[in-house]
């Protein structure tokens, strides 16, 4: 069983780091997952206080995800279809381009829905642009979070079999 955890532990580990930029995944919670079930493991010593605290962390950057988009678009004049549009484009733009177009397609994707909104193209590029850096900001976020939970997970891991 004790293989079965870290297996299951390593795979949800890489997951949250491919999950910081999959909008169906949440990043740092399955990357928390993946240290969660390392503790589960028979060779590592349970942790309460450093799993509580990373959990913790996981949980404020992945409600902070769906917000500092909305603030991205706002702070530039954009609407909820910009947000909207923003996350339907970058699901497209992935499928069709793919890393590449997690940026492009986010891009387009609120250009597109501030043009549904009835804005003048100005204001949709202004808003497009606000959208994209709350995204990027937010990726780079979920990004750094998951790299760390997966750096802890090697250390932790490391130090128990060697």
């Amino acid at each position: 069983m004790t293989l079965f955890f870290e297996i299951a532990g390593l795979f949800f580990a890489l997951l949250g780091i491919a999950g910081s930029f999959l909008p169906v995944l949440p990043g740092p919670l399955t990357g928390w997952l993946g240290l969660f079930l390392l503790h589960q493991s028979d060779r590592i010593a349970e942790n309460n206080t450093f799993l509580i605290t990373t959990f913790c962390v996981a949980l404020g950057v992945f409600l902070l995800d769906y917000i500092i988009p909305a603030i991205g678009t706002k702070k530039f004049g954009g609407s909820k279809k910009g947000v909207m549009g923003s996350t339907i484009g970058l699901v497209i733009g992935l499928i069709l381009m793919g890393p590449i177009g997690i940026i492009l397609g986010s891009f387009i994707g609120a250009f597109s829905g501030e043009l549904l909104n009835k804005t003048t193209k100005r204001q949709a590029l202004k808003a497009a642009f606000g959208s994209l850096i709350g995204f990027l900001t937010g990726v780079f976020l979920k990004f750094s979070v998951a790299l760390i939970f997966f750096f802890y997970f090697l250390k932790i891991y490391s130090s128990a079999i060697f």
